[in-house]
């Protein structure tokens, strides 16, 4: 296994249960001979104590930048203190846009589906979607969070889940969405799938509803292979798939970007049995042959993952999380990790991996371009406490004399303007919809849209304007529940 090249990592060892798990995976690595050089460095509550409203330090952010490849532990969010968490913060520093979160049936793990064979990786997007958090306060009693989907987003994470299903000789993989409710959004993630799938015809493609997704899982997981997904969707599912083979303390993850890839448990910090030496480190010793895997030590990859499945097959030495109060301690199970180094599993079959093909997009902001495109209307979201009926008749006064129609107003997503039979129960956040008198060009209906803004004043609070577009014959909006 030893290689004539030394590859550096940076190292985080985390908050809690961190240190000693990843001291763990670094003894198991250090005993294969591969030559490694670790950058200790750190991130998270001792940092954001030490005034960093980030959690993470200069210094660590240049080594991360100069080595490209990060083993980290479990890192606290402190509450009360610091702006984001240092995790999210890592993450959407260096653009690690997709989290692969494999789970695998561990030998003597008790679970619901021991027999089943489950082998499944979610492939979610990691940095757009909900999870942007872009959010506002549009009345003082109504929330608004963005969604935000894009074509290059959603085209790198749909990329990787079929360059890294051709890496391990997968031969599935579906795209999980809610595109029957979100049209737009996790619509436009699902016409991305099969825009990009055919040039993969070397690997099946399905389409399936995330809430079915969820359900089957958990019925049958071995229909599932790769599964590729939105933030959300994916933050959800893939601890849902954990849960498969024994929870969190099975789950190894990896963030990958162009640049910089980071590797990581899934689980946090659990500061109740930090520092007892009884830890279970499999999870971050999974994420540290995924790592390997990554940097191109394949060998040694392979035998950590036969010692470890060994280890497990063997039942001498498991941690107490999954035997209870005689379980062994950290140290001890890494120690017979490191004894199995050069043993094949008997039981567990091993998967070839080959180099992984990183997806070719620009780094370049990347615009679609329609063949035609204008402005057929807007909404205009507004503050006020009267009722539908006189917020409309009020509105409908206010475009005389303009190219301007009033066409409806919504209040949580259903037409309540016209006036219907909606039993809906309103708050002070109306959305209403006006339409041109024909289309026009984005500076055309700035003129229009702003010029009723001006007579809005004095009249009504409004907070937000969305232009309503036409993008190649096609509406760029969805309609209120109930609108024609």
């Amino acid at each position: 296994m030893n290689q004539t090249q030394t590859k550096r990592v940076t190292v985080i060892a985390g908050d809690g249960v961190g240190p000693e798990v990843v001291n763990a995976a670094r003894k198991i690595i250090n005993a294969t001979g591969i030559k490694l050089e670790w950058e200790d460095c750190e991130a998270g509550a001792e940092v954001f104590k030490k005034g960093f409203a980030s959690g993470v330090p200069q210094d660590t952010i240049d080594s991360i930048h100069r080595n490209r490849v990060v083993l980290k532990g479990p890192l606290q969010t402190p509450v009360g203190f610091g702006e984001k968490s240092a995790n999210v913060t890592l993450r959407k520093m260096f653009e690690t846009y997709g989290n692969i979160r494999p789970v695998r049936e561990m030998p003597n793990v008790p679970t619901p589906y021991v027999g089943q064979n489950v082998d499944v990786v979610v492939v979610r997007e990691n940095v757009e979607d909900l999870y942007a958090s872009i959010e506002h306060m549009q009345t003082p009693g109504v929330a608004q969070c963005l969604k935000l989907i894009s074509h290059k987003g959603s085209e790198k994470i749909i990329r990787l889940a079929f360059e890294y299903a051709r890496s391990q000789g997968r031969r599935l993989v579906h795209c999980a969405s809610k595109a029957n409710i979100m049209k737009l959004t996790e619509g436009l993630f699902k016409r991305v799938f099969e825009k990009v799938s055919p040039e993969y015809s070397d690997i099946e493609a399905r389409h399936i509803i995330i809430d079915n997704c969820a359900h089957k899982l958990t019925m049958k997981p071995s229909d599932f292979d790769i599964i590729v997904t939105t933030n959300m969707n994916g933050d959800i599912l893939s601890d849902l798939s954990s849960a498969l083979v024994g929870g969190l303390g099975f789950a190894p993850s990896a963030n990958i970007g162009n640049e910089v890839a980071m590797f990581e448990a899934v689980h946090g910090t659990a500061p109740d049995i930090a520092g007892q030496n009884i830890a279970n480190p499999t999870a971050l010793i999974l994420s540290a042959v995924m790592m390997l895997q990554h940097i191109g030590e394949f060998e040694a990859a392979s035998a950590i993952e036969n010692a470890l499945f060994v280890t497990m097959e063997e039942g001498k030495c498991l941690t107490g999380d999954v035997v209870g109060s005689k379980g062994a301690t950290t140290d001890a199970f890494t120690g017979a990790v490191i004894d199995n180094l050069g043993k094949k599993s008997k039981h567990v079959p091993e998967r070839e991996f080959k180099p992984m093909q990183l997806p070719d997009v620009s780094r370049h902001p990347v615009s679609v371009f329609p063949e035609k495109r204008s402005v057929i209307g807007a909404d205009i979201f507004i503050e006020d406490d009267c009722t539908a009926g006189e917020l409309g008749e009020s509105l409908k006064a206010l475009t005389v004399g303009m190219p301007l129609l009033l066409k409806m107003i919504s209040n949580r997503g259903t037409q309540v303007f016209p006036l219907t039979d909606n039993l809906t129960d309103c708050v002070d956040h109306w959305r209403c919809r006006f339409l041109l008198d024909e289309k026009m060009t984005d500076e055309q209906a700035d003129v229009v849209i702003t010029d009723f803004l001006i007579r809005l004043r004095g009249k009504h609070h409004w907070m937000h304007v969305e232009k309503l577009p036409l993008i190649d014959g096609e509406n760029g909006f969805t309609k209120a529940q109930g609108e024609d």
